[in-house]
């Protein structure tokens, strides 16, 4: 053992001398004393002794490799860390758990690697990389190669119990150089993704030979029913017969490195990953722990400590994979917030640009913008469609369609007027404006509006009158435009007919309830029209006149009545109802204006709006990010000074206004939390009633085994949601203390203690 530790550590002092000598010929490669700090860990600057021992098994089978296939490629065992020093691939995987409620699916951890992190290009692109960073070190610079981005994810998912595997080997161009201009964006619509149709791959000389890395699931972990790739830089899925991947030399995980022994010609289509077969996978440690076996093997360790010491020496002891050299990573909520790289990320897609920006970027709230193009060569915008966060007007979505001359804008909840969506499409005949509104909050139940020159169509909801549906026609000024004040338009506009449409109100017999009622402004006629009688096609109808010198007669009145057995009425019973009309008439003119005065205050509360954006603060987020470097600065030194004031002294009104900073930000956090949970566990009980409606009506023809698939579908989202409910019930349980602790932990704050009044 002594020599064999000897030989290791003459090996390990080898390979630095021609790493050192490399260095003084490369210096890019070389780690300066000042970045050294960042490397507290012994594990990163020097190699243990099981290490060394790996080093020395890894070599010996890359030799082994390039004598026994000789057109092969030299795989990638060692490559050199941050630190200039030899590490295994498979240790530089170190399975991490965020415990973040975002990073809980292999979903989320492919989107935010995608987005969290630059593309740096292999250089040259048919080689294996002489480096690979830890995760740790590529989460502080934000710059990876594509083998750096696939270490990452991988680890990521192994930390939360995917069967997640490193691949290298060969891909198309547009995936190693990360072009997606020939793809269609993901936030498109689907017709419009279909309606782009493939295109046919350019020709690349370098096709089969371009080196890249990404990500295998195996099924079996979790809710995962078959086996898929992941492209890292994008986080898009791919099943393992795509042909975007050419070829696959080798893959990893945390505890061993296996070497593809199939033949790849026909690309990916056709592999077996079955790693236990030796005849299709090499491994490098024979008789090493694998993943699938890991449980059983640690059984079979505790009831090995039952036997003798004596037996233990008769049975070999399998070189083991050590364990990571990584530190453990970490993730923060502050990265999900800035993701982008810089705090802007612009993506080209096939005739579309996709930017998106970090929150507080924009002045304007702006955090993604997708512009499509008529043309493949973007020069014709066709469509800007933009994303907004933290404005006071509560704006969230604005569309800018081109080519039917439009503007749309969508609000969240809560804003003035109960605006949701605002729509301004210019038209021959003048402008077109739609609103949408949040009706049950509105004490009118009014839902939508729709104006043109002519005419003003309104939409209720719920109302206890039964109206839904009112129309008014004008007889419009000549011009009507933007230009034109709306108070003038007012005073301008001639109100013709109004049309108004009712529900059922089964409280009345058909014949008497009216459906729609049509007032004649200017002709001074009323038209009702009532609901269908059962077995009837064509309803009653009633005309009422105003009468001359308002002197009333039976001329004043034309009834068609559908129920013969219906009594006759008196003369006065169509009186009462033209007066009526007419009292509705005045209050209906008063409405009609009411309706115009408020788009009139609309349209100038958004021109106001717009005129000064105000995006909502919270606590260190008191500066917006800027992209001119001075002003960035500028703007981390407030937030940093936000940081110490709690540790200085605070004026009183400044003293309030933190404390109760910091109570909303975390009963936000909270809220978050338990919104999350609620969505997670609805979303698994929709799962499992559509897999159980389904089940009903096919479990006749259903087979032996989609029978078992379909009870171990049940029993996992069975186990998932009551562990969601557990977790949801135990969450609202302790809400409510955690919040009381901090809050008697703040009142206790030197700080903040002599501005409160408890």
């Amino acid at each position: 053992m002594e020599a064999e530790l000897r030989s290791a550590f003459e090996e390990q002092l080898r390979i630095r001398e021609e790493d050192e000598k490399e260095s003084t010929k490369q210096p890019e490669l070389s780690v300066s004393h000042k970045n050294l700090e960042f490397f507290n860990p012994q594990s990163y600057t020097t190699n243990s002794a099981v290490e060394i021992r790996l080093l020395n098994i890894a070599d010996s089978f890359q030799r082994q490799y390039a004598v026994l296939f000789p057109d092969r490629k030299p795989l990638l065992l060692c490559p050199l860390n941050e630190c200039g020093v030899r590490k295994f691939v498979s240790t530089t995987l170190h399975p991490s758990a965020t415990g973040l409620c975002e990073l809980q699916s292999w979903q989320a951890c492919a989107s935010f690697v995608a987005n969290f992190m630059s593309l740096e290009l292999l250089e040259p692109p048919v080689d294996l990389p002489k480096r690979l960073f830890s995760p740790t070190s590529v989460l502080r610079t934000r710059r990876a190669s594509c083998f750096e981005f696939a270490t990452l994810l991988c680890s990521l998912l192994l930390g939360i119990n995917y069967d997640a595997y490193c691949v290298s080997g060969y891909a198309v161009r547009d995936m190693c150089l990360l072009d997606q201009s020939r793809l269609p964006c993901p936030l498109l619509d689907p017709e419009v993704k279909e309606e782009e149709g493939a295109q046919q791959d350019p020709e690349d000389p370098l096709r089969g030979l371009r080196v890249h890395c990404w990500v295998l699931v195996l099924a079996g972990s979790g809710s995962i029913q078959e086996n898929f790739f992941i492209d890292p830089l994008t986080g898009r899925r791919y099943p393992t017969d795509s042909s975007s991947f050419l070829g696959v030399e080798s893959v990893w995980n945390e505890l061993n490195y296996y070497v593809n022994m199939q033949d790849c010609r026909n690309g990916c289509s056709g592999l077996k990953f079955d790693l236990e077969d030796t005849n299709m996978w090499e491994p490098v440690l024979h008789g090493a722990t694998s993943r699938k076996h890991l449980i059983p093997d640690v059984l079979k360790r505790k009831e090995n400590r039952r036997i003798s010491s004596e037996d233990e020496q008769e049975q070999p002891r399998v070189f083991q994979m050590p364990r990571s050299w990584v530190t453990f990573i970490t993730i923060h909520e502050k990265d999900l917030e800035n993701l982008w790289p810089d705090g802007e990320k612009v993506t080209f897609y096939k005739k579309s640009k996709l930017e998106r920006f970090a929150p507080y970027l924009n002045p304007d709230g702006l955090i993604t913008r997708l512009t499509t193009y008529k043309d493949q060569d973007c020069a014709e915008v066709a469509v800007v469609k933009e994303w907004y966060k933290h404005r006071n007007d509560s704006l969230e979505e604005r569309e800018v369609n081109k080519l039917q001359d439009s503007t749309s804008e969508r609000f969240k909840y809560g804003r003035r007027f109960q605006l949701l969506f605002h729509r301004v499409t210019s038209l021959s005949s003048g402008i077109e404006r739609q609103m949408e509104f949040s009706s049950y909050v509105r004490p009118d139940y009014l839902a939508r509006r729709i104006w043109s020159p002519n005419e003003m169509e309104e939409f209720y909801e719920g109302r206890r009158d039964f109206l839904w549906y009112r129309k008014v026609i004008f007889q419009s000024p000549d011009q009507i435009d933007d230009s034109v004040c709306w108070k003038t338009l007012i005073r301008r506009i001639n109100v013709l007919t109004v049309v108004e449409r009712f529900h059922r109100n089964t409280t009345k017999p058909a014949n008497e309830d009216v459906a729609e009622r049509v007032f004649l402004v200017s002709e001074g006629q009323f038209e009702l029209t009532f609901h269908l009688m059962d077995h009837r096609f064509i309803p009653s109808k009633k005309i009422l006149t105003k009468p001359p010198f308002k002197k009333f007669s039976n001329d004043c009145v034309s009834t068609f009545q559908m129920d013969l057995r219906a009594k006759p009425v008196s003369t006065l019973a169509p009186y009462k109802i033209l007066e009526a009309l007419q009292k509705e008439e005045d209050q209906l003119a008063a409405e009609i204006k009411t309706s115009l005065k408020e788009m009139e205050d609309i349209i100038a509360c958004r021109a106001q709006e717009e005129k000064e954006v105000k995006l909502r603060v919270r606590r260190k987020e008191a500066a917006p990010i800027c992209k001119d470097k001075e002003q960035k600065d500028d703007n981390r030194l407030k937030i940093e000074e936000v940081d110490v004031l709690v540790s200085k002294n605070l004026d009183a009104e400044e003293a309030r206004r933190l404390y109760h900073c910091f109570l909303d930000e975390f009963k936000d956090k909270m809220v978050a939390q338990a919104n999350f949970l609620q969505e997670r566990y609805e979303k698994v009980t929709r799962e499992l009633h559509a897999k159980q409606n389904q089940y009903r009506r096919n479990h006749l023809t259903m087979t032996e085994k989609q029978q078992e698939e379909y009870q171990r579908f049940c029993s996992e989202k069975t186990i998932q949601k009551k562990a969601t409910q557990i977790r949801l019930n135990r969450h609202k349980e302790l809400a409510h203390q955690t919040y009381k602790a901090l809050e008697q932990k703040l009142q206790q704050n030197p700080a903040f203690h002599p501005h409160l009044k408890m």
